[in-house]
């Protein structure tokens, strides 16, 4: 037996993203994200609403960060997704987190956070269901510490955490439960 839920946006596991611009007066914004992701082998897309203040500094400084919090940081995430800075002027300084300037984008790097994409804007497009912003990956940062012992970056390390669009919850991701390309494998034989 089944149940019809309607058109909702219920798909998971959603991502949770960290979307770090500068404001005009150069302090820090950061704002979650869970709708979108990887478009290209170098290219994000980014859906949000137009009446953040993220949007008008992606529109102002062409540039920003992306990063994957972990599991140490999701209260001051979340806190992130709250509170806006359209109405927060110490949004950042309000969470005790740090950062730093990319030394590729005109924007920030979250020091916390253990995975972090330096995008440039390529563009921004409105749409009838929302904007697209869609950025170019210029470098990725990871932290040491979510680093294998060959140099590569181990995702059970990063302690992310994904989003539940359906309760409204968080849940911690990292266990390998396979190999892509290699698992299936063995149906190629029939």
């Amino acid at each position: 037996m089944t149940k019809n839920f309607g058109v909702n946006p219920y798909l998971f596991p959603m991502p949770t993203y960290m979307i770090g611009t500068y404001n005009e007066d150069d302090t820090v914004d950061v704002m979650m994200m869970a709708w979108g992701g990887i478009c290209a082998e170098d290219m994000v897309a980014l859906n949000l609403e137009a009446e953040h203040k993220t949007v008008t500094n992606l529109e102002a400084r062409k540039a920003f960060t992306l990063a994957v919090p972990g599991i140490d940081t999701l209260k001051e995430s979340d806190f992130f997704g709250i509170a806006t800075a359209n109405k927060m002027t110490d949004k950042f300084a309000r969470s005790g987190l740090h950062a730093v300037k990319s030394e590729c984008v005109d924007a920030p790097v979250i020091t916390e956070y253990p995975l972090t994409l330096e995008c440039e804007v390529l563009e921004m497009q409105s749409q009838p269901y929302g904007l697209r912003v869609l950025g170019k990956i210029v470098n990725v940062i990871a932290d040491e510490k979510v680093l294998d012992h060959s140099g590569k970056i181990d995702a059970g390390k990063l302690q992310a955490f994904a989003f539940d669009q359906m309760q409204n919850g968080y849940y911690a991701i990292g266990k390998k439960v396979g190999q892509a390309w290699h698992s299936g494998a063995d149906f190629m034989k029939k």
